[in-house]
């Protein structure tokens, strides 16, 4: 059975390899949640060109930090980095070098696996029932990311 492509912006996915490359050798997950297509912004560099897909297309473009609400999580068992239902995705870092997806990886409808040396070649996507589909990587940026590379382009 195939897979539909899954799509992420360019920013997002080197974001996310930074803090895998940051964390080596301890594993990283990450929530990360979609935007519509048509609500992400254009961005310089390589990667698909967004006029490429439809305005409604789901995107990964954000994430919620792995420590957030850790304290309240372990004393309570409440993940307060996570808005309950907010996230479709997951990223984690296989520090080893396996690509495949593992049963011990906290799945979601779409997962990403990355492996050093952390390169946007070194990511895989699985869906699920653990099916690696198509990964299609965007020159865009959700409006905040957009907006911060071009106050950074200056300095």
């Amino acid at each position: 059975m195939k897979s539909d492509p899954v799509a992420v912006t360019r920013p997002l996915l080197e974001a996310l390899l930074e803090l895998a490359r940051d964390r080596e050798p301890d594993p990283v997950s990450v929530a990360l949640a979609t935007r519509p297509a048509g609500d992400l912004e254009p961005t310089d560099g390589p990667g698909a060109r967004l006029g490429t897909l439809s305005a409604v297309t789901p995107v990964f473009a954000d994430f919620s930090f792995p420590d957030a609400g850790g304290a309240v999580n372990r004393v309570f068992g409440v993940d307060l980095g996570r808005p309950a239902g907010t996230t479709q995705g997951r990223f984690v870092s296989h520090p080893r070098g396996d690509t495949a997806l593992a049963t011990t990886d906290d799945l979601a409808p779409h997962v990403f696996v990355a492996v050093p040396p952390w390169t946007l070649d070194d990511v895989r996507a699985y869906d699920r029932g653990g099916v690696r589909t198509p990964l299609t990587v965007l020159a865009a940026a959700s409006p905040a990311t957009a907006a911060d590379e071009d106050v950074t382009e200056g300095l």
